[in-house]
């Protein structure tokens, strides 16, 4: 096994690059993708705002607009795969895919067996209760019934495991002890749970406030527990193990998509605000 060169970055800039290991060809998945003048991402269908299935049947969200953009500056066509969750980051994925653009927390775990190609974005992870709950404090969850995705940092978070693979990021904190944890195979299940009613199915929910905002636009009757952060997160564009060049190259694309604004116009597009920075 040889160990790949760490990729560098300007002072300052939002994008980290992760020293990486593998043992794949180095160049592979960068000549498959310029010879073939395509590229397949790996993604989510059915995680909104980031990733979901329109009226029409057809991809779109934040994560699909981002994909789409590196498509364009590496000018190649694009298609998405919607594999599971597990397998996405389970590696190993003998070129089915050629990135995977998903929303992706870099945690030590993932980083045996996924490359970790540039930051994009951060995310805040927040405690939501129903809308009539008396639940006003992250103490008032001790004991209760706690909803999460399963295979996710929230659910890592709930079982106080989640170690996150990045620089300059804060140590966890956890303040709960559940009662129960209850884990559901997609992002907006425990949220279809939380909306029967205070304590019904679920106390609360732990999900990325993007997620969180979304479920309220979209007329779920739950609320945010204010000034309360569950953990704050990076989100990472990822590559199978351990092509170099590749991961470069995406990169390089993606520390422009940053120093020209358009990840800050993407996440203002999608969530309201500007996630872009931490």
């Amino acid at each position: 096994m040889k160990t790949l060169r760490k990729l560098g970055v300007g002072a300052g800039t939002a994008i980290a690059l992760f020293g990486l290991t593998g043992t794949a060809m180095a160049g592979e998945t960068l000549d498959r993708v310029m010879e073939k003048k395509s590229m397949v991402v790996a993604t989510n269908a059915s995680w909104p705002p980031q990733s979901f299935l329109d009226d029409s049947g057809n991809l779109t969200g934040f994560d699909i607009d981002v994909s789409g953009e590196i498509a364009k500056r590496l000018g190649v066509e694009i298609s998405y795969e919607t594999p599971d969750w597990a397998i996405m980051t389970g590696g190993h994925w003998k070129g089915r895919y050629d990135i995977g653009v998903a929303s992706v927390t870099p945690t030590k775990a993932r980083s045996k067996v996924i490359d970790f190609v540039s930051i994009y974005y951060y995310s805040p992870y927040v405690y939501v209760v129903h809308a009539d709950s008396d639940i006003q404090t992250v103490e008032q969850l001790n004991g209760g019934k706690i909803g999460v995705e399963t295979a996710t940092t929230s659910e890592d978070f709930i079982n106080r495991r989640l170690e996150i693979d990045a620089p300059g990021m804060p140590p966890i904190e956890y303040k709960v002890e559940p009662g129960e944890i209850r884990t559901y195979a997609s992002s907006m299940l425990p949220f279809d749970d939380l909306r029967l009613g205070a304590g019904v199915r679920l106390d609360a929910v732990i999900a990325p406030v993007q997620t969180a905002e979304n479920a309220i636009k979209n007329g779920y009757k739950v609320r945010i527990i204010e000034n309360e952060y569950a953990f704050r997160e990076p989100l990472v564009v990822i590559a199978d193990k351990g092509d170099d060049e590749w991961v470069a190259k995406v990169s390089g694309v993606l520390e422009e998509m940053k120093s020209d604004g358009t990840l800050s116009a993407l996440t203002e597009k999608w969530y309201g605000k500007d996630f872009s920075d931490k």
